[in-house]
Parts: C-alpha cells; sequence; structure tokens
C-alpha cells in the first residue's frame, strides 16, 4: 500500500500542466518607491530579499535574490533632453535591435527584452510629460531556463511602473 502511495504522489507531481508547474511563488508584493523623483514599482520582496545599493543607472536601487540568479534595477532619470521612449533607444540601447527578442515602442514607454548567455534581460522605461519630466526605469536579469516561471512576476511589474 505505502508503494502505491508513493507512486501516486509522484505521478500527480509530474502530471501538474507546465504553467502550474513553472509559476514563481511570491507571496510578499511591496511597492518600492524611489524617494528623490519618486519612481514607484510592485515587486516582489520576498524574491529579491538582498538590496546591492545604488543602481547603475540612474537613481535608484538594486535588488539580488538570495540565490543570486535574479537581479532587479529600479530608477529613474531626470528627462532633461527631452527624449521619447524611440529617441531614447537610439541614443541608448547598447546591442542592434535586430538582437532583442521582444520589443514594444509607444509615445510613453518602451520595453524590451532579450537572452544572451542563458540569461533574460528585461526593461521597461516609462516617460512622463510636464514641468518634472522623468524617465521611470526597471531592468530584470533571471535565467533563461526559469522565463515561464517569470513572465506574471515581470508583467505585473511593468503594469505597475510609475511616477509618484
Amino acid at each position: 500500500m505505502r508503494r502505491h502511495f508513493v507512486w501516486l504522489a509522484a505521478f500527480a507531481a509530474f502530471s501538474l500542466s507546465p504553467a502550474a508547474a513553472q509559476r514563481l511563488a511570491v507571496a510578499d508584493w511591496q511597492i518600492f518607491v524611489e524617494p528623490q523623483f519618486g519612481t514607484q514599482i510592485d515587486y516582489p520582496a520576498d524574491v529579491f530579499t538582498l538590496s546591492r545599493g545604488q543602481s547603475e543607472r540612474g537613481i535608484g536601487e538594486r535588488f539580488r535574490s538570495a540565490d543570486g540568479q535574479a537581479v532587479l534595477e529600479v530608477y529613474s532619470l531626470p528627462n532633461a533632453p527631452g527624449f521619447t521612449p524611440e529617441s531614447f533607444l537610439r541614443a541608448n540601447l547598447q546591442m542592434p535591435r535586430s538582437a532583442l527578442g521582444y520589443e514594444r515602442v509607444t509615445g510613453s514607454f518602451f520595453a524590451i527584452s532579450s537572452v544572451r548567455d542563458g540569461t533574460v534581460y528585461y526593461s521597461r522605461c516609462n516617460f512622463s510629460r510636464g514641468p518634472r519630466a522623468l524617465i521611470s526605469c526597471f531592468d530584470i536579469t533571471y535565467p533563461e531556463a526559469q522565463a515561464r516561471a517569470w513572465d506574471e512576476v515581470v508583467t505585473r511589474m511593468s503594469l505597475s511602473l510609475r511616477p509618484l
């Protein structure tokens, strides 16, 4: 009887749908606010548990997952040059656009993604107008093998990115 139970448990574990088996378990969503310019984003605080200090770009913060496989940067840039999403990409993208696996550019934001050496890179920047023009961004990297598991997380983060 015990052998039968073990076999059933193993069968149930392997027969989960791919979508259910490939979700990142996030229990603690929090709002990160970059205080100087006010960029804010929902982020999985239980995944990105380690602050790594200042972001490499703009004003913001860099986070890392406990296993070191994922990195998140949230940052703001004043848009004094008056960039549009398209002109910003033309001036700052450090790879040919043909290397992008995903690209969406509108009048108010861009979102791009690429894969290199087994790592997914995703970036989104929103462009706000007005007297205090701002570029609000986040960049995230994670293992390509976990891409499906990250889909819902990246989507929520992307849709929540905004100036304060």
